[in-house]
């Protein structure tokens, strides 16, 4: 039989105990410092911290507190704070799903794409697109759908404060970057295949899901 998954006070007591040996190690006077031993213990801390935050916000969110609260606490936007430390469940199966992104820095790579687009930068951006939406993404296309855009919520006047949302969505990495508008907000989504190329890009409503 496997052990228990370890308490939040097994684990504050860890790192209660690990700060301890890493203060004492940098703050012995009398003995040189094995500075990568010093790396080594605050990483270990560091990665005891993280579970220990990951545990505080699921017992939170268990008993009732909102992700508004805890974002707000983090200093985040609710939907980064559900980003970081939520448990979605597939309402297909009733399984949780798989927050693992295969695009590592997807949240960068979407907003320099965006921005490109946004700007013109064609030539630059379509070096990202997959050969579909290299053949569907005409200049044409872009100004039609810029415009239309521009018909509901006015000029473009710059990125949102929220972070931008990254999930996985089957074999795709998506991500959801707000966008503000002169009369309103909206959001240009991202998709990126397998291959790292894109293999959608949108600009949606906020409460397209």
């Amino acid at each position: 039989m496997s052990d228990p998954s370890p308490t939040l006070a097994d684990l504050s007591g860890l790192l209660a105990g690990q700060a301890t040996a890493l203060a004492q190690t940098a703050g012995n006077l009398l003995v040189s410092p094995d500075h990568l031993d010093l790396v080594r213990r605050a990483q270990a801390v560091d990665g005891l911290a993280e579970q220990v935050l990951k545990l505080s916000v699921q017992q939170a969110r268990d008993a009732g507190r909102t992700w508004q609260e805890i974002g707000d606490l983090l200093g985040v936007t609710r939907q980064a704070a559900f980003q970081r430390f939520g448990r979605p469940i597939d309402p297909r199966t009733g399984e949780p799903m798989d927050k693992t992104v295969r695009v590592a820095d997807a949240a960068q790579r979407a907003v320099a794409i965006v921005t490109a687009v946004l700007e013109g930068r064609m030539e630059e951006a379509r070096r990202s697109f997959d050969a579909q939406v290299l053949a569907a993404f005409t200049d044409e296309v872009r100004g039609d759908g810029l415009a239309t855009v521009t018909g509901l919520v006015g000029a473009f006047e710059g990125f949102g404060e929220a972070e931008p949302f990254v999930r996985r969505v089957g074999e795709h990495t998506v991500v959801d970057i707000p966008l503000r508008y002169e009369a309103g907000e909206m959001k240009a989504r991202v998709a990126f295949d397998t291959d790292e190329k894109v293999a959608g890009l949108f600009i949606l409503t906020p409460e397209t899901p």
